[in-house]
């Protein structure tokens, strides 16, 4: 009798470190709304902090989005590392939005301040760490298998 390997798989490093990114970024959103309650969605106002990072209802709402997202995509391994991409790419488009809209309150409808770019290019190497992290040898984790 075999049994299912979903139930019995062991996580991967890289899933572990999506599901943490996840439910991080999924706090994050939720406390920021604590912060700046719901009123100027996509105003620029630096005053609206949480532990220095500037936010705003509409920042609030991305995180809120990239939690759910490295919750709901954790689970198998291949999601996982879509889950790392999309870090990357959105993450890094952000910071180069950010170090261009830092600076002008015009176009900085995330409120995007210096320790909110630095905090991007960090979640780019996350994501980039989810994205590539070795794969695991197929005769290491196959079902039956044994370790000499």
């Amino acid at each position: 009798m075999t049994q299912s390997t979903s139930s019995t798989r062991t996580r991967a490093p890289h899933q572990w470190l999506a599901l943490t990114i996840g439910a991080v970024y999924l706090v994050v959103g939720a406390a920021g709304f604590l912060v700046t309650g719901f009123d100027g969605f996509a105003e620029h106002d630096h005053d609206q902090t949480l532990l220095g990072f500037a936010i705003n209802p509409l920042h609030n709402i991305v995180h809120l989005l990239i939690g759910l997202l490295g919750l709901t995509m954790w689970s198998v391994p291949g999601r996982a590392r879509v889950f790392g991409w999309l870090l990357v790419a959105g993450y890094g488009a952000t910071f180069v939005f950010g170090l261009i809209a830092v600076n002008n309150p015009d176009i900085n409808i995330l409120n995007i301040n210096a320790a909110d770019n630095v905090l991007h290019i960090l979640s780019v190497l996350v994501g980039l760490a989810i994205a590539l992290w070795p794969h695991r040898n197929a005769d290491t984790t196959s079902p039956g298998s044994h370790r000499s």
